[in-house]
């Protein structure tokens, strides 16, 4: 690894997605927007980490990767809606708190904030398309940083729940597969399922709890999804069950995850 931390890689593929979907979907992205989203992000995780006390140098790359994380999924027409969603992203790890873990995923849960509280936000699950060479990116680079934080299981159980729940609905309605691979084929999808529901600071310590509240929210966003025409249920979804993770920390106990700086370290954790 020629980077120190693999939060690092998560920086360097979520900016290149960000470049990439500029260049490549035409989308209607503002850059002073971006700049808005990392400038309130990095400024509340260092007046948040002053002002508790936790951290005498904060490190600031999660507040990065939250910021880089609301850039691609989240739209505004007001450079305050951005703010507002980045402010509360960051503020929520501070605030969430249950033995000194925070349980709501920050990028998650500024995006809901904000479709609630502003006016103007919006999110396209259908920004990335259906093309198969985004998904080849997003699992090429997702798997990296799922290998190195031990995470796998939390993206299998999501994605084997949901597409088994679609497939037994495909069979009940008589669609031909053409329709089910429509419905799976999806560039946001992917990200939600490697770079979103996987954040090793906010979901279950333990293995078979991580599986439990992965299926589980792959059945919250099949529901949301096919019967209440929700276009945006996995946030939804990933949003309404957060707090879920507070239970199942307590039913199976197991190593919280710390970020470490050498694979060394980081192989202790993924024994959990």
């Amino acid at each position: 690894m020629l980077l120190k931390d693999i939060r690092d890689y998560q920086i360097l593929f979520l900016g290149l997605f960000l470049i990439l979907g500029i260049g490549t979907r035409d989308w209607t992205l503002r850059p002073e927007l971006i700049g808005i989203a990392i400038a309130t992000s990095l400024t509340t995780q260092w007046i948040l980490s002053w002002i508790t006390g936790k951290e005498q140098i904060p490190n600031l790359r999660s507040a990065l990767i939250t910021s880089l994380g609301l850039s691609l999924l989240l739209r505004a027409d007001h450079w305050m809606t951005m703010a507002i969603a980045a402010a509360i992203a960051i503020a929520s790890k501070f605030i969430f708190q249950v033995g000194d873990k925070h349980f709501f995923n920050p990028a998650n849960l500024g995006i809901i904030s904000a479709l609630i509280l502003t006016p103007d936000a919006w999110v396209s699950p259908g920004q990335w398309g259906e093309e198969w060479w985004y998904g080849l990116l997003f699992v090429g680079t997702g798997g990296m940083i799922l290998q190195r934080v031990g995470r796998w299981d939390t993206t299998a159980a999501f994605l084997g729940a949901y597409s088994l729940l679609e497939a037994i609905r495909n069979l009940w309605l008589g669609w031909t597969w053409d329709v089910y691979w429509h419905r799976l084929m999806s560039g946001s999808l992917l990200l939600f399922a490697l770079f979103m529901i996987t954040d090793p600071r906010s979901i279950p310590n333990s293995r078979i709890g991580r599986v439990v509240w992965a299926v589980c929210i792959a059945g919250l966003t099949f529901i949301l999804r096919n019967y209440f025409f929700v276009s945006t249920a996995v946030f939804w979804a990933l949003f309404a069950l957060a707090p879920l993770t507070i239970l199942l920390d307590v039913l199976w106990l197991a190593p919280r995850f710390s970020w470490q700086e050498t694979d060394e370290a980081e192989l202790l954790y993924r024994r959990d």
